[in-house]
């Protein structure tokens, strides 16, 4: 049989999304790999920390990887607020676009593991959403992979009204870092965490601390430098 021409071959993979071939996902620390098993073993993570260490990048990336394998529905990220005190209503455009800025480190590592085509398509059949959560309220999820990034700055009474809406087969990730929140009182994120351990809820937190940052020697030094 003929080879196909790079010509006939380039044609075809246009008319289809190509999935990428991708790295495993290894950790680069015990912290790493501690989160890694967290996120496989348990339906809610919380995870804390500074940045650089992985929290992020990690979660989107077995998000990825469980939708490529059709162990999951939908992917929704969302988080609270728009830092440096912008509301939504200062950026032009939908409020989906508003708020994509504030979680491009999340669909770019999506984007890079599940192929700009499927990544695309995905967001255009509300597979992949993008939900500020201001407007999360009244929802609740099912067969989903839902990441929360910056959760430190919600309240107490929001965090609770989250996690009561977490649904069947759904595994959520809840990002933040304590010392970091923009609140006027207690940081939601802090008395979750202390209600898991304190009425064994059967979830996990996961904390990284400075010395497992990993985005570069630099970034490590600041980190510290600023603690």
């Amino acid at each position: 049989m003929a080879k196909k021409s790079a010509y006939k071959k380039k044609v075809e993979d246009q008319g289809r999304v190509v999935t990428p071939r991708v790295r495993p996902l290894l950790p680069m620390n015990p912290a790493q790999e501690n989160y890694i098993e967290c996120i496989h073993r348990y339906s809610q993570v919380f995870v804390t920390g500074p940045a650089g260490t992985g929290k992020t990048y990690i979660a989107a990336a077995i998000a990825a990887d469980m939708f490529n394998k059709h162990r999951i529905k939908k992917i929704i990220l969302t988080r609270p607020n728009i830092p440096a005190g912008k509301s939504l209503g200062f950026f032009a455009g939908t409020i989906e676009d508003k708020i994509a800025p504030w979680v491009y480190p999340l669909t770019e590592v999506l984007t890079e593991r599940l192929g700009k085509g499927k990544y695309e398509i995905s967001r255009k059949r509300n597979d992949i959403e993008i939900v500020p959560f201001e407007v999360m309220r009244g929802r609740s999820f099912n067969d989903a992979f839902v990441i929360l990034d910056e959760g430190q700055n919600l309240t107490p009474h929001e965090m609770k009204m989250f996690l009561t809406r977490i649904g069947e087969n759904t595994k959520v990730i809840i990002n933040g870092d304590i010392s970091q929140h923009d609140l006027k009182g207690d940081s939601g994120l802090k008395i979750a965490i202390d209600l898991l351990h304190k009425h064994n809820i059967p979830a996990a937190h996961c904390n990284f601390n400075h010395d497992d940052v990993v985005r570069s020697g630099i970034c490590a030094a600041w980190t510290r430098a600023f603690n």
